[in-house]
């Protein structure tokens, strides 16, 4: 059974994990960034498909999602930092990140981590009380599972 690694990061508002995929980093990286590939990586369950924005993200982008928790809503997010095939991270108005960081080992191996960063939160202690941080650090191992299974399936 295929796990990502839940890493402790010293830092009491962010949380993430990470996992090995025998892909090249660019490959990746292109199905990160397209919005509309997001609901069938999203481990968290939430993320139900793209509703507006360009098929490829990349600096300042500004893309709408389809979520659900309970209830459905749509969800605006910017991308605040890129770095092709390297660093991607989106947040909405709560301000908190979203990051995926890929590290290449080899030509066909890479290293990805996914941050949930609550430090850039607008009040960081709140997302504590929906209990943002251990559901977001479950949900980063699981969507790192799928990202690898999509991935190395070669159905994207």
């Amino acid at each position: 059974m295929t796990r990502a690694e839940i890493l402790d990061t010293g830092q009491r508002w962010v949380r993430s994990a990470r996992i090995t995929i025998d892909a090249p980093a660019s490959e990746i990286f292109d199905v990160i960034r397209r919005p509309s590939m997001h609901s069938r990586f999203d481990g968290s369950g939430t993320v139900q498909g793209s509703v507006r924005g360009p098929e490829r993200l990349e600096l300042g982008s500004r893309f709408g999602m389809a979520m659900r928790i309970k209830v459905p809503y749509t969800m605006t997010n910017e991308v605040v930092e890129f770095e092709p095939d390297r660093l991607i991270a989106w947040r909405h108005i709560g301000r908190h990140r979203w990051r995926y960081e890929l590290e290449p080992i080899s030509d066909t191996e890479t290293l990805v981590t996914e941050t949930f960063d609550g430090s850039t939160a607008v009040y960081p202690p709140a997302l504590k009380i929906i209990n943002a941080y251990d559901n977001n650090e479950k949900a980063a191992a699981v969507t790192l599972v799928r990202l690898k299974q999509l991935v190395e399936s070669g159905s994207v």
